[in-house]
């Protein structure tokens, strides 16, 4: 008996050791992710180096909560309260990490190359994007190809749903490396491809994106993290966090 309450203290020990490690490297480096070049865009305590898109600074909806950049909103209200926020700085070749959760049925997403101007009203209308949604109950875009988590939106489907149940963390990463992008979810390459090859152009010429002039047109921009869809169950929520990228020559 006492070697067994002895075997429980010590594997208690052990988890509470392993969980303040693991609180320990969220949204921090290693020193060996700093030599390779890594740069945090989250410092897990505010929202500096953030603002919402054609905006100062991140509308309301938008906080820090445990960690994480928190999305929380309704099905209605202000759109400058929950619009899409970006970074403030640009960047053209890169490998982009980050991991997020969400309520059941919400929806959102991952923008890059987004191009801030009032020549454009949303971020959509010039960056590329890699969806997030509730496989279970996210509708429609559960039911839709091109439009379940990890797609690259409307325009390149996975062939195998790689997304965990809502309230898990997933992990996503983003290589875009002189057109060539990938997209990996929870360690699985789910999206390979090419931009701006006529192959490209012909993929969005069939697609509502045809009807944007700025799709996917810069090689350089913002990254963005979207909070203008208002599915799912209320309060709508979504989380973000460790997210990290590293410039490519």
């Amino acid at each position: 008996m006492r070697l067994s309450i002895l075997f429980v203290a010590l594997l208690a020990a052990s988890c509470s050791l392993s969980a303040v490690a693991d609180d320990a490297m969220l949204n921090a480096l290693t020193a060996q992710e700093r030599a390779d070049g890594w740069q945090l865009l989250f410092n897990g305590k505010n929202l500096d180096g953030w603002h919402s898109y054609l905006q100062a600074r991140p509308g309301k909806d938008w906080s820090v909560s445990d960690g994480a950049i928190m999305l929380e909103r309704g099905h209605t209200g202000d759109e400058k309260d929950f619009a899409d926020i970006v970074t403030a700085a640009e960047y053209e070749n890169f490998d982009l990490k980050l991991e997020w959760k969400m309520t059941p049925c919400a929806d959102g997403g991952v923008m890059f190359d987004v191009h801030e101007s009032p020549e454009y009203h949303e971020t959509y209308e010039t960056g590329p994007e890699m969806q997030i949604a509730d496989l279970v109950c996210t509708k429609p875009d559960s039911q839709v190809l091109y439009e379940r988590s990890g797609d690259l939106f409307d325009l390149i489907s996975s062939d195998v749903e790689r997304v965990r149940e809502a309230g898990n963390w997933n992990q996503f990463e983003i290589v875009a490396d002189h057109g060539h992008v990938q997209f990996f979810q929870n360690g699985h390459k789910v999206v390979d491809t090419h931009f701006w090859d006529a192959g490209w152009n012909a993929l969005v010429s069939h697609t509502k994106f045809a009807r944007m002039p700025g799709f996917a047109k810069y090689h350089k921009g913002h990254i963005s993290l979207q909070g203008t869809e208002d599915k799912g169950e209320l309060p709508i929520r979504l989380w973000f966090r460790n997210i990290k990228i590293k410039p490519l020559a």
